[in-house]
Order: C-alpha cells, then structure tokens, then sequence
C-alpha cells in the first residue's frame, strides 16, 4: 500500500481543523460528530492548540495527516512536524487573505524544501474573494524566496464545514474527492522497498503518555522495517548512544491507535517501551548508523517566574501546592513541550521561558485545572548581546480596523516603538503591518480591543531579534488594593467604581495586598472594599435602594499576564485568578521602594 504524508497548516481560524475532519468523514475514518481538536481548552477557545495524527484511506493509499496549530505561540508544534511530512495543505481564508502564521508556517515549509497545495477556504463566505487571495498567496510565495517549483502550486477551492472541494470556481462541488485527487498526484510517494530494505531509522516528532505504557514516541520511519519486541539504539541529541527495546508497536486509523506487529518506511508510527525518548532523537538498529539532523525550534521570547503561592488563601482550593509538586509538574511538562524551557537554579521560584503571553496562559490553565496551585510574576522579553550590540524580539502586528479609526492604532502604536511597514484602505476597513518590540506589544492586546471597540482583529508573530529599540511608553495604570481582610460590600464598592475598574463583585473574599480593580489616574491606591454603609437614623428618600454596580472585569490568566504590574503576582488557583502585590503591607512595598531606589543609586 502506498503511504503519503501531509501537514495541514493555517492561520488561527482559517479552516485546518475542519478541513481534517471533512476529510475523515468522507473516507469513513470516522463516524459521527468527532473532531481533531479533542482537548477540552481546544474546545472551549475554537483553536488547535497541540499538532494530532490521524490517518485516512482513499483509493488504496494510506493518507497520514498531521493537523498544527495556528497560534503564533504554538510554532514549536509545527516547526518539528513539518520535517516528518512530504507536502502541506497551506489553508487560507477566501475573505481575509494570509495572515501573520500563515507567513510563518509557509516561510518554515519552503525552507525544508516542501511543494505546498493551495487550499482557498470558506469561499461561501458573502465577502469572499478568492482570485484576489490566489493572487496574495502567490505574492506571499515571491516574497518568501520560493523557487519555481514551488510557486507552481496547486490551487484548491473549497467549503470544509460542508466537506466541499473543486479545482475551479465554475466547477459544481460534491464532496471532498478534487483535494484527495490532488494529494494522492501531487505528494510524493513515502514508502518503497527499497526503504524497506534499509537499516531501521526513526525520528520522533511528538511524544504522548499512557498509564500503563509510560511514554510514548511518535515518529516517521524514513529507512526500515521497525518490529514489535526489536531491540533498538537510541541516537541522544548529546551524541550519547543508548539501547532499548519496542514493547508495542501502534500505527494510526482514523483517530484510534492500531496495535501492529511491524510498520514500514514512509508510516508514521507510535512506539512504547522507550522511557528515556525525547522529540529529534534517532532511534535505529545499529549503533553504527549516522543520526538524523536535530529538529531546530525557535528560541523563546519571554520569560517570568513560578512560584509556590504564599498568600492568605493559599492552599485553600489547590490539591498540589509544594514547589516540588510544582517542580514535578513541569519537569513533566518539559518532556512535550519543545517550545518551553526552564531553569531550576533558583531554590525559591522556578524561571520558565515561553513563546508568548498565550504559550505560558494555556500551560498555566492546564496546571489549574489539574489541582495545582502558584503564582507567578509579570512576564518579561528575553533580551541578548550579540558583538556587544543588545538585541531584543520583535513582532509582525498584522491588524483589519474600521477605516476611521486609523489615526488612534497608529498614534498608540508608535508609542510603543512599533513602525508601520505596509499600509492598505478596503472598501469598509483598513490594514496595516506594524513591527513593534514584543516588549511593547505585551499587555496591547487590551488596550487594542477598547480603542477599536471590539471591531478590531489583531495577529502577530514573532519575527526575531532585532536592536533594542530604547525606552518604551505604556499605558500608566495603578491598581487599588484592599487594605483590610474580609467579604467585599456591595455599598463599598459602589464608591470605589468610580476611581476606576473593578475586578471584584460583592461578596468576593479580599485579603490586605490583594489587587480589587485598577485606577484611572495610574497611582496604586489603598482601599477598604469592606467598609459597609454606617446605621443611623437618617435616611434619605428613595438613595438607600439605589446602588448601581457597574459588572466587574473577568480576571482571566491571560488577562492577568496581560495588565500585571512589575511589583505583582498573578494567584492562580483551581477555582480563582487573583492580582496581589508581592509585599501585602503598605509599610513593606514602602521599605521596598526604598531598597530599590537605594540600590539604583
């Protein structure tokens, strides 16, 4: 049985997910209302956040399909897919055109060499123009270095959600067969016997767990025959050779794992019985054999503390609250997720470096939901000297805004150091390209959304590291903080909501340090939001009953990274987010100004 193997990569909310699930309808890989995006955080955002196997049989062809994130922060995750795939499936909107991730993931699959098919989706879309984003694609392709054969791509059409696809416009669609037909003519041939008849190398490019199994590698056979039993040499990224032995040998159908007694070049496969694996590692039968070039993942770009919570709730709600529960857990973590790195040096927090604001929020919501219990400190841009120069990461900010409301974006965006590189007026909106420092960007997203009022869409990806761009001008906003410890009163409240923003509704527990709301004026500012309205005889005709609460602010995680001031932590619990300044007293944040004042001169 011949074998092929693609990758479906897009912008976040371009059609990858729904594309790969028509796909599996169609070929009876599935049945019912299943979806790749089986993760609960998946679900519950609508994006693809960790890349997904499946495989489906059309025409007596095995197609592996690997379906990757869109999110700019979750690059890692298709950067070491694509170097185990053939071609992409690149997925752009019929209406929007590419995006930001698009640039990236097309920018990662020409550099490895890869022929990508075109798919235009959603083009029942009533604002779709799909000509025009043909010719943007193509134009994108130019941009990007692509070479002959590459900007010869095949161009689909079509409608994922309605498992639609033609090869032209005028054509009449009825199912999916045109983009099969097309993958099966235009993706090169994985397998062959003469693969078969080499010495076994594998690389895995994912890795997955199983209570009784241990870890489990996900791989690509590119030489070989692998066997279930096989004793096997695993080629470390420190040049180390160690052995080990298959226990079981899985092979995907549809989204379940086939247990299989051997597997041939050209198919990707799941191996248990390895427990020291790690993603880019060789595995091979001879320890002889030349290991696979290590899969190359982009560096991170912020970076911010984690830390056992030691505020007046803390391990109130939390089933793992030690910083070796912690430890554990990310350690754990770092054994799948390539995009992160962390440094245990510090006895008393633990430095964790992400891709993004969105990156360390999900890893953060995960640990939450789990039983775990930290917090952590405001995120910071990794900075770096190279020949003495210092250097820092900046970001592409792609935005679509009403037209009129051009002159304010740009106005709040030079401020943060960010440049207009491209500019260009539609019919009802305008879009321009900004590259900013991803200093300047961190904690926009807000500020984005109020300026535009919600009528706005922003993308961003990072871009590398460029010159420090020199002092940045934010957005001043100081935070009221209770001073007292108690239940929050609706009266007390109904004062305070005109200082500014509350992030707390009546009845809300408060500790002395804990962050209530944000002030308007941009001074922090002690406030008591227990103090209730005091009895007397008097009363005042019809005002006792006519307390009008503004609704408070959600304080999400990735809300609280985003508005976070440098001398505060984000509490995170499993059923609470919460702000608090790192010292709880007035008198301690006032010794501790001191100190750093003291300390700069």
């Amino acid at each position: 049985m011949e074998i092929r193997n693609i990758a479906i990569i897009a912008h976040v909310d371009h059609g990858k997910t729904s594309l790969t699930d028509a796909l599996m309808s169609q070929t009876g890989a599935t049945k019912g209302n299943v979806s790749m995006d089986s993760n609960i955080l998946e679900q519950e955002r609508k994006i693809t956040i960790y890349s997904k196997n499946t495989s489906v049989f059309y025409k007596d062809t095995k197609i592996n399909i690997v379906d990757t994130p869109g999110h700019a922060d979750f690059g890692s995750e298709v950067e070491r897919v694509l170097r185990s795939i053939d071609s992409v499936l690149l997925v752009v909107d019929a209406q929007e055109g590419p995006m930001p991730q698009t640039k990236f993931v097309l920018r990662k699959s020409l550099e490895l060499g890869l022929k990508p098919i075109v798919v235009i989706n959603k083009i029942d879309k009533p604002a779709a123009r799909p000509e025009w984003t043909k010719d943007e694609v193509f134009a994108l392709f130019m941009e990007l270095g692509a070479n002959d054969e590459q900007l010869d791509f095949t161009t689909v059409y079509s409608i994922a959600k309605k498992g639609l696809a033609k090869l032209d416009l005028k054509d009449d669609a009825k199912d999916l067969s045109p983009l099969l037909d097309v993958i099966i003519e235009k993706v090169p041939i994985a397998s062959s016997d003469e693969l078969n008849q080499k010495l076994l190398k594998i690389q895995p490019f994912n890795l997955g767990y199983d209570n009784f199994m241990g870890r489990l590698a996900i791989g690509r056979i590119y030489e070989g025959v692998i066997k279930s039993n096989n004793n096997v040499f695993i080629k470390k990224l420190s040049g180390e050779t160690k052995t080990g032995k298959i226990t079981k040998l899985f092979t995907f159908n549809g989204l379940e794992r086939k247990e299989v007694d051997e597997a041939f070049a050209g198919d990707i496969v799941m191996i248990a019985g390895l427990p020291d694996i790690y993603i880019g590692e060789t595995i091979c039968a001879d320890s002889s054999q030349e290991a696979l070039p290590a899969i190359k993942i982009d560096e991170p770009t912020i970076a911010l503390n984690f830390l056992v919570n030691n505020s007046p709730f803390g391990g109130r709600e939390g089933k793992f609250v030690t910083g070796r529960q912690i430890r554990e857990r990310l350690e754990k973590e770092l054994e799948i997720n390539v995009g992160l790195k962390i440094d245990f040096s510090s006895g008393d927090y633990f430095r964790v470096y992400g891709r993004g604001e969105l990156h360390i929020a999900i890893l953060l919501e995960n640990m939450r939901r789990e039983g775990y219990e930290l917090q952590v400190s405001k995120p910071q841009v990794i900075l770096k000297e190279e020949n003495g120069e210092k250097l820092e990461p900046f970001e592409e900010i792609t935005i679509d805004i009403p037209n009129e409301m051009t002159g304010i974006i740009m106005e709040n965006i030079s401020k943060r150091k960010g440049v207009m590189i491209d500019m260009r007026a539609e019919q009802n909106y305008t879009r321009i390209i900004f590259e900013m420092p991803t200093r300047g960007f961190l904690g926009y997203r807000g500020e984005f959304i109020t300026n535009t009022r919600g009528e706005g869409i922003l993308c961003s990806r990072v871009i590398g590291f460029k010159p420090y761009a020199g002092k940045i001008e934010h957005r001043n906003i100081g935070s009221m903080v209770s001073m007292a410890t108690g239940k929050a009163l609706g009266f007390s409240l109904w004062n305070l909501q005109d200082r500014g923003e509350l992030y707390i509704g009546p009845g809300t527990e408060v500790y002395e340090g804990m962050v209530i709301g944000n002030t308007s004026k941009g001074n922090d500012m002690a406030v008591n939001p227990i103090k209730g309205k005091e009895l007397s005889n008097m009363r005042a005709s019809g005002s006792d009953d006519s307390i009008i609460l503004t609704p408070p602010i959600e304080l999400t995680i990735e809300k609280g990274l985003e508005i976070i001031n440098n001398d505060e932590y984000l509490e995170i619990t499993p059923k609470n987010v919460r702000l608090r300044k790192q010292f709880l007293t007035e008198v301690d944040r006032v010794r501790a100004k001191r100190r750093e004042k003291s300390q700069e001169n």
